[in-house]
C-alpha cells in the first residue's frame, strides 16, 4: 500500500502556524486538520483551494475555530 504526501499551507489562526507549512496524507484534504497549540487545538478546513510554490500544488487549509482541551 503507497502513502501519498500532500505539502499543505496553513492560512489564518494563530500567526506562528499561519506560515507553516506541513505534510499530510492526501486522504486527510476532506477532513478538519486539528492542530495542538498551547492549550487547545486550532481547526483547519481544505476548501479546495490550491496555491503554485516550487513548481507544485499546495493545499490550502484556512483556519476555522479553536477548541479548548478538556482537563
Amino acid at each position: 500500500m503507497s502513502v501519498t504526501q500532500v505539502k499543505i499551507a496553513l492560512s489564518g489562526g494563530p500567526s506562528e502556524l499561519a506560515a507553516t507549512e506541513r505534510s499530510v496524507l492526501a486522504s486527510a484534504l476532506d477532513r478538519t486538520l486539528k492542530i495542538r497549540h498551547g492549550a487547545g487545538y486550532e481547526h483547519f478546513v481544505h476548501g479546495g483551494e490550491f496555491q503554485a510554490a516550487d513548481g507544485c500544488e499546495i493545499a490550502v487549509f484556512r483556519w476555522s475555530h479553536r477548541t479548548k482541551i478538556a482537563e
